[in-house]
């Protein structure tokens, strides 16, 4: 991952760093059904718990899940808009091709058939 000179990760760089893993975007898919333990979380992953905890800390430090501590249990939580910005900038490159495509489509049709004059 590129050093920036203040030290700090941009929160759209760190969203899809921390969605570039697929143990981790099986986390935030499962979130997106409701909050679960940390238990619950590593169950279908077939990693090791410390590993799960160690994905987790990616995906809450780059602000996508929180945690609570309630006793022994720890339960994380997609966190509200948590892909928003992610989603915005995919869309707004989208748009953009899709656009392009669009035109091309419009020449392409113009000059495959042109009109006959009159």
């Amino acid at each position: 991952m590129i050093k920036y000179s203040d030290g700090e990760v941009d929160g759209l760089d760190a969203a899809f760093h921390a969605l570039s893993d697929p143990r981790r975007r099986a986390i935030v898919t499962r979130l997106c059904e409701g909050p679960a333990s940390v238990s619950a979380l590593a169950a279908p992953l077939g990693v090791s718990l410390p590993a799960v905890v160690q994905h987790l800390a990616v995906l809450e430090g780059a602000g996508l899940i929180t945690t609570a501590k309630s006793g022994r249990v720890r339960t994380c939580t997609l966190a509200p808009d948590a892909l928003r910005a992610a989603e915005s900038w995919l869309h707004a490159r989208r748009l953009r091709q899709e656009r392009a495509v669009d035109r091309l489509e419009a020449f392409l049709e113009a000059t495959s058939h042109p009109k006959e004059s009159s």
